[in-house]
Formats: C-alpha cells, structure tokens, sequence
C-alpha cells in the first residue's frame, strides 16, 4: 500500500525541501512498521497512506480558498466509498477538507504573526459504516512568513541626556527596533539604523543602533536640548523594506566649565548705625552659567577695613552672599566701611580647571547712616545732698548732656513725672539747671464736668516770648512757674507781671486771662527773705563826681548832634518835581465840557502846541468859565527870544528860550532829562509838517507841491515818487 501527497502549485519553490521531508519520513514510518510486524507480541495492520507537513504563505488576498493539499489513501478506489475526516486547529474554521476528494483549503486569511503554526489530524472512514478504514494521522500545517511587518521602536519616543563638552564618540543612547517578521527565514525581520535629524550633533550605529556624540565640545549654555529622529528599516536596507522611525529628545547635562561672575565692580549699600549684630547689610549674587551643584558658591570677605565689623555667609540655596553686621556701629566713629568679597565655585570639575578660576571679587562700600540717638550724660547717676528747709528756687544741681550726633543738636532737660510724684523738682529745660519750684498755681470753674475738671495753662500771645518767665502745664490742672533766667535784683526791677491764658476741656471751650504778679525780694545770706519793697539805688563809692559829670556831658553833646542832623534834613531841597501834575513828558489835559466844534473859538486852542506866536497872540482868549487842571505842553515863549533872524536861528532863539526857563525853574530837576519842545520853527517854504491838521489819510494825500519845495526836499520827493524825471540834475 502506498500514500500520495500532493501540494499546490504556488508551493512549487518548495518542492524540493517537501520532497527530501517525504523522502525521509516514510522511512521512518516504514521502519517502525516493520518493527511492530517483526515482533510476535503485536499484531497490527501496516498504515495504508501516509502524510507529513503542509506549507502555505500567509496573508492571502484571493477570493477563492487557498488550496493548501491533498489526502489520498490507496484504499480509496474513486466510488465514493472512503469518507475523510479533518480534526485539530482551525479544523472546520479556518480549514476544510473535501470529504470526498481529500482537498484542504484555508478559508480564513493566515498570519504568520499571529499564528505560525496548525497541528492537524486525518482519518479516514467508511461511508456507509463509518468504521475507520485507517488510523487516525497527525499532520502539521506551517505559515510561511512575508515580508508584511515594519520595525518598531517599542519604548520611543526616548529621553536621554549626555554631560557637555563630551567627546566625539560619547555613546548616549542605544535603541533596539523589533520586527515581527520571522528572522529565520529571508531579510524580512533584519533591521539596519540610520539617523534623520540632529546631524551634524549625533550619529547612530546602523547594526547595533547606538546614538553616539558627533560635535565635539557642544555648550549648555549655548544650546541645551537637541531632537533626533532614528529610522530602523528592514531587509537589510535595501529599497522596498518597511521602516520605523522614533524620537530621541537628548539634553546636555550640566558640567563645571563657567567661572562665576559679579555683576557690578563696586557695590554701594547702606545701613543705619542703631542695626543690631547680626542684622542684614545686604546681598551679593555672584551669577554662574551653570546649574545645579555646579553654580553653588562660597562667599568670603578676604580684605577690606571692615573685615572685622561685618561678616558674609552664604543663604540656604548656596547662590547669594548674605552681608551681616558682626560688631556695633558707630557714625561719629566711622561712617563707612570698604570689603573686598570674593565669590567661588564649591564643585570644580578636574577636566575644566584650564577654564578657570572659578571664582570672583568685588568691591562693596558700606555707608553707615547716621540716627538721632539719645543725649548721654556725663554721668550715669548723681548724689545730691539738699536741707530740708532749701527755699523754693534754690538751684540744687546743674546736669550735663550732650548728643553724640555730628550735629550735636541742643539738647533738653525734663524730669521724668514717675521719679518726682510730688513735683517738687524743676529742671530748666535748655540749662539743665535742677531747682525746686518757684510757684504752682491752680485754677477754679464753678462748672462740674461729668468727667472731671481739666484746665489748660499756657502764657498769654504777649507773653509768649517772655525773657523772665515760663509756664510747664502739669496735665494735672496745676502749673509750674519756672524762671528763664538768674542773677534778680531789686535794682533791675522789683515787680514782674506775667498774664497766664486758662482754658477748660468741655465743649463750648470757656477761657479767661488772670495775671500772675512776681515780686523780686531781697534775702540774707541765710535765704531768708527781708524785703520785698523796692529800696533806694545807691551809686557805688568807686563812681566819683567828675565821672557822673562827664557822662552827663557826652550824653548833652550827643543830643546836640541829633538837633543838628534833624534840621538840616528839614531843610534839604524840595523834590525834583514840585508836583506830579507837572511831569513834562506825558500829561492829560481834561476838560469838563464838549467844546463848540470848529465855531467854538473859546475852547482851547492846539496851534498853541505848535506855534508860540499864535501862542502869544491867543493869550487873551482864554476861557473864563473853567481853567485846566495842568498847563500846556509848550509854555509860553516870550517873543522877543524868538526873534532875531529866519530858519535855524529862530529854532536856536526858542531853544536857548527854553534852556533859560528851566535853568531858571527852581522845580526842574538838577539831571538832563528829556525837554518836549512842541514848536517847529518859522519861514519855511513846506510850512508845518505836522499830522493835527491833515484832514485826509496818506493813502488820499498828493505829494507833487514837494517838486516846488526846493533841493532840500529832493530827497524826500524821492521816497514819495513825486522827483520830475526831466528835471535837470541838482549837483
């Protein structure tokens, strides 16, 4: 008996690999047949066909069922009779088997991928009886593979970081794409790297897929992050395998290679002497391009006169330098400080010390403001015996202050009320001059406040600046009356009057105004008061009688020359101008009536102003019913100064007139001033130039008569256009 196996037209490159299979497995099968015959235990019948594995390429895209083989028996005589049977995987689903014939096809789509794979079995079987006609056979159905599957970068995209300034060649990354292909058979699943972007920085190894340095001496601070993007393509490379691509996002870590840097050369700050150890004077930054532990610093102060007043530390993030005060400060003593500081790197790295150093110095000033701090006495603490029957006044002890500023301000004295609760004390408040009181006073107001009586004391306005006398309200409705000054005498002055202004607390504020009457007494030596009426002033015995008369001659001479000062202002001269009304230079002349118009020959006439002859000859009309306040511009001018001669001598003659008058006028001023003279002379042919008695405006006035003027007016015919042109020359 024998078996045939047959196998699909498309597996025709397979043939002689299925034929060397068939060929050695019969054999086998055979063999152990014939060792199950030989032996005389077992009795069997020797298989009647045999099969051995099927092969078949996956992803199939026909529309018919891909026909995979073919079972034949040799008992199998073509009537029908022989019925085949297929169990195992995928039986009845993904394969079937004509009953009849023995064809298998694959009826579903096969991935190698999924499934590489089936284990099939086989029998055949009687038809009508359904009695197996053979035993039960095993046979394998194997997925060839094709190349339908890409790599694939199973963890991308990555992230990888890599130390600046690396090498050339420092790996940083290695990647591994897997293809689910199957590697044994073909080029399917052999993958090849290559890079698509972030050249010229980094590279890739095509077998093993390691990212490498390709730029040397690549800078953070430059550029700190790069993107690659790595392509794994199959079939070795070659044109029409799949690729896979990812990303590879590499930073540049941090290294130790910039040294750091102040900002400024000189830095100015400030702080107030009163600043207690330990209080901040500022902060420093010394600014490194690095990050991380490679930008920590160490601040240190390494010169400078204040290396001993002020300490540097370093705060918490190891980057700024905290300036401290480290002793008190005085601005009287020292108004300012210079350091020197020097900021340095804490984590150097050995392969970048060429780069270095890694540090930096400055220089920072510290002013030190001054603060008005309180007066010191000369003492911390003074003993003072006093009687116990000391008179009121008695200064017990003189004090002394003084303010430890550079303005050395005034200083004043005040005692403290809890120290002296019965107030039996004064301090003069700018001597510093410790007394017992001259007087309390107190006030009265028949009113009774729900919250009590409150009076206010101060010195009446007169009396504010008195030299004698002060007032201290007490807040407690009483005052003190304290002296300003020493030395009384009853000599000086006997009596003093000091008004005292009283105000109380309540709404509406009632004040009142009561004077203090002082009398200055005379004592013993003792203290103890004799008199207080004034007494006699007795010259001293060492002032003699010709004294007392030469004092009394130097105070009559004195008076003397008083008198003689007082009468010779009186009789200074009079003012320059004898009255304001007279002032020649610009002068209203007001009129209390409206004038007659041109028929109105008493009115008064202006020619007067231009023309002392009609001046003269309208003497005699002045109006009688009103006088001017003022006299005219141009008084009058006798006319014998006028006369004597035409043109320029007239003019002289009236000038002269003029300079007469007021040398003569005992009111002109003694100073050249500027003299009005409103007269234009006699016997010229032009007459009067004068505008008072154009009627028309020099847009209207013809101007020809000026040819008839003669050459002294050529000039101003000229200006005017009127010159004739056929007039023969004039020089």
């Amino acid at each position: 008996m024998g078996s045939r196996f047959h196998l699909p037209a498309f597996s025709s490159t397979l043939l002689p690999v299925a034929l060397g299979v068939l060929t050695l497995l019969p054999h086998i099968l055979l063999g152990k047949l014939a060792e199950e015959e030989s032996s005389p235990l077992l009795q069997r019948a020797k298989r009647s066909w045999v099969w051995n594995q099927f092969f078949v390429l996956e992803e199939y895209t026909g529309l018919e069922p891909l026909y995979i083989g073919k079972l034949h028996s040799d008992m199998d005589k073509g009537d029908g009779s022989i019925k085949y049977i297929l169990t195992g995987e995928g039986a009845g689903t993904t394969f079937t088997i004509d009953d009849s014939t023995g064809d298998i096809h694959a009826i579903q789509r096969l991935d190698r991928e999924v499934k590489a794979q089936y284990v099939l079995r086989a029998q055949a079987r009687n038809r009508l009886t359904d009695r197996p006609l053979e035993p039960e056979s095993q046979f394998i159905v194997k997925i060839q593979d094709i190349n339908d599957n890409e790599p694939r970068f199973l963890d991308g995209p990555y992230q990888a970081a890599v130390p600046e300034m690396s090498k050339i060649g420092t790996s940083v990354i290695q990647l591994t794409a897997t293809d689910a292909d199957d590697p044994t058979y073909g080029n399917s699943a052999r993958v090849v790297y290559s890079i698509l972007e972030g050249q010229p920085y980094f590279s890739v190894d095509a077998k093993t897929g390691v990212v490498r340095v390709s730029l040397a001496d690549m800078d953070r601070e430059t550029r700190e992050n790069y993107t690659v993007v790595i392509q794994a393509k199959d079939m070795g490379g070659q044109l029409g395998g799949l690729a896979g691509t990812t990303t590879v996002n590499i930073t540049l870590s941090d290294v130790n290679d910039n040294p750091p840097m102040f900002d400024q050369r000189l830095y100015q700050m400030s702080i107030p002497e009163s600043a207690s150890v330990g209080s901040v004077v500022g902060r420093l930054w010394a600014k490194d391009r690095d990050v991380g532990v490679n930008a920590e610093m160490k601040y240190s102060i390494i010169d400078g006169d204040g290396r001993d007043t002020f300490d540097i530390s370093t705060d918490p993030t190891n980057l700024f330098g905290i300036i401290t005060v480290k002793k008190p400060l005085n601005f009287e003593g020292k108004p300012s400080y210079t350091l020197k500081v020097e900021g340095a790197n804490t984590n150097l790295d050995p392969a970048f010390r060429h780069r270095g150093p890694f540090k930096d110095v400055t220089i920072v000033h510290v002013s030190v403001e001054d603060v008005d701090e309180p007066p010191q006495f000369d003492s911390p603490s003074y003993y003072i015996e006093l009687p116990e029957d000391a008179e009121i006044g008695t200064v017990v002890k003189m004090v002394s202050a003084r303010d430890p500023d550079a303005a050395n301000n005034t200083v004043r004295y005040s005692i403290e009320r809890f120290s002296d609760p019965e107030k039996y004390f004064y301090i003069e408040i700018t001597s510093g001059s410790l007394m017992t009181l001259i007087q309390t006073v107190t006030a009265l107001d028949s009113d009774e406040p729900l919250g009590g009586q409150h009076f206010y004391y101060s010195l009446a306005p007169e009396a504010a600046n008195n030299p004698n006398f002060t007032l201290r309200d007490n807040q407690d409705n009483t005052a003190w009356i304290l002296t300003r000054r020493g030395g009384w005498s009853q000599q000086d002055q006997t009596v003093f009057y000091l008004p005292i202004f009283i105000s109380d607390g309540e709404q509406p504020v009632q004040t009142s105004t009561s004077t203090l009457t002082i009398r200055v007494c005379s004592c013993d030596q003792d203290g103890n008061v004799m008199s207080c009426n004034a007494e006699a002033y007795s010259l001293p015995a060492s002032l003699s009688r010709g004294a007392l008369i030469a004092i009394l001659a130097c105070i009559f001479v004195l008076l003397v020359m008083i008198l003689l000062m007082l009468s010779l202002r009186t009789h200074r001269k009079k003012p320059y101008l004898c009255d304001e009304e007279e002032n020649v230079h610009e002068n209203i002349v007001r009129y209390d009536d409206e004038g007659g118009g041109e028929e109105d020959t008493e009115a008064f006439d202006i020619a007067a102003m231009w023309n002392p002859r009609e001046a003269h000859h309208h003497l005699g009309k002045m109006r009688q019913d009103m006088l001017p306040e003022i006299e005219s511009l141009s008084r009058y001018v006798p006319q014998a100064c006028v006369m004597g001669g035409g043109g320029d001598s007239n003019v002289h003659g009236y000038v002269l007139a003029k300079l007469l008058e007021a040398d003569m006028d005992p009111c002109a001023p003694p100073y050249d001033s500027l003299q009005t003279y409103a007269y234009e002379g006699e016997g010229s042919i032009a007459e009067s130039l004068s505008s008072l008695q154009s009627g028309t405006s020099n847009t209207d006035h013809e101007y020809d008569y000026l040819n008839d003027w003669g050459p002294r007016f050529k000039k101003l015919a000229e200006m005017y256009g009127v010159l004739e042109t056929n007039s023969p020359p004039m020089w």
